[in-house]
């Protein structure tokens, strides 16, 4: 998901417009989730970048974001980037599948 949000709708409350933002963010991420992940791996990882626009976004935890999106807000700007792109997570070996007896 790479997508620039209005921050400011007519005839809402900017609060309610922040909200929807992070309303679609977490229905990307639940969606993604879902996915069956590439054989060898275990889910998937989140690499997020969230800023005014594109070219001043900054990386953030996926747990960061909904601040992030507030603190864009704070600063005037009229619009929120975000970016979410889902990696397929680092596959885990099982300790025991290699031994023989």
């Amino acid at each position: 998901m790479k997508k620039t949000f209005p921050l400011q709708a007519p005839g809402k409350d900017d609060a309610r417009v922040r909200d929807k933002i992070r309303h679609e963010v977490n229905k990307y991420v639940r969606r993604s989730q879902r996915k069956t992940p590439m054989e060898g791996f275990r889910g998937w990882e989140f690499e997020c970048k969230v800023g005014a626009s594109e070219s001043n976004a900054g990386p953030r935890a996926l747990k960061e974001i909904g601040g992030a999106i507030d603190a864009v807000a704070q600063t005037g700007s009229n619009q929120v980037y975000v970016e979410i792109i889902a990696k397929p997570a680092r596959h885990i070996p099982d300790p025991l599948a290699g031994e023989t007896d």
